[in-house]
């Protein structure tokens, strides 16, 4: 069993070069930093979404929805009881609730949440190969790149072979709905056992597989398919760049979009 998040499909995103989508998603984090208002980040995180949809890769956000939600709840929850506000809505001894805590609690949630997006759908729109030579046509070194790639290449390899040892245990009568989460969540560790052997072995044949084709990091190498920037890369990267001098312009300048000052 292999998991990718990939999506093939013929669509605008997938075409772009991948530097543009990397240096794309470098620039969309930065967006997101610009603000601490919910409402500001909020818009940035609709933009995640829609390019989702244009390039039909909602379904890998979908797959990975759970996690999106307990990034956003766990700062929802957490954040307010170290970042205090002059709006006081609830006092406890030493704890203390305000308006603004509460607003940017959910402006960090909504930032982790697309920061996750944005790696997602770039996951999601980009093949592995395109990745690495993306990273070497952007000066990286090919051992950095290969190291890079190969780590995105184990990522799906690893959950589907976890997935695959829960499958054949479950199908053994191991039991791992029933009781409590802390039960359920014990009967997980014995699994970590022949998920790590798994993953050494694995490894292990990779290596082997490399040593035998006579794998050299410093030989000098060419690329089967070479990405060039086209004339929309530009635009796509003239657009993001505009639109971040904007919101720079927006937060520094106007002073909008900061639920507390001071704090990104």
């Amino acid at each position: 069993m292999n998991i990718s998040l990939y999506q093939d499909q013929n669509t605008w995103l997938h075409r772009l070069d991948p530097r543009t989508k990397l240096a794309g998603v470098a620039m969309i984090f930065a967006l997101c930093l610009c603000f601490n208002h919910p409402l500001y980040v909020a818009f940035m995180t609709g933009g995640i979404l829609v390019l989702s949809f244009s390039s039909r890769s909602h379904n890998a956000l979908w797959a990975l929805r759970y996690l999106l939600v307990l990034l956003f709840l766990f700062s929802l929850f957490l954040w307010p009881f170290f970042v205090k506000g002059p709006t006081s809505l609830y006092r406890w001894h030493f704890l203390e609730i305000s308006q603004e805590s509460l607003l940017y609690g959910m402006a960090m949630g909504l930032r982790l949440a697309t920061f996750v997006m944005g790696g997602l759908l770039l996951l999601a729109t980009t093949r592995n190969e395109e990745m690495s030579g993306g990273f070497i046509r952007m000066g990286l070194p090919y051992s950095v790149a290969f190291a890079l790639a190969t780590a995105l290449r184990l990522v799906p390899t690893f959950v589907g072979a976890g997935a695959t040892i829960i499958q054949a245990q479950v199908s053994r009568g191991l039991d791992l709905d029933s009781k409590n989460i802390l039960a359920r969540f014990s009967k997980f560790m014995p699994l970590a056992v022949p998920m790590f052997i798994s993953a050494i072995r694995y490894t292990n044949l990779l290596a082997m597989a490399l040593e035998s084709r006579g794998f050299s990091p410093g030989a000098p190498r060419t690329l089967y398919d070479e990405p060039r920037m086209a004339a929309k890369d530009w635009l796509v990267l003239a657009c993001l760049a505009g639109l971040l001098v904007f919101c720079l312009y927006l937060r520094l300048v106007r002073q909008w979009g900061g639920v507390i000052p001071g704090r990104i």
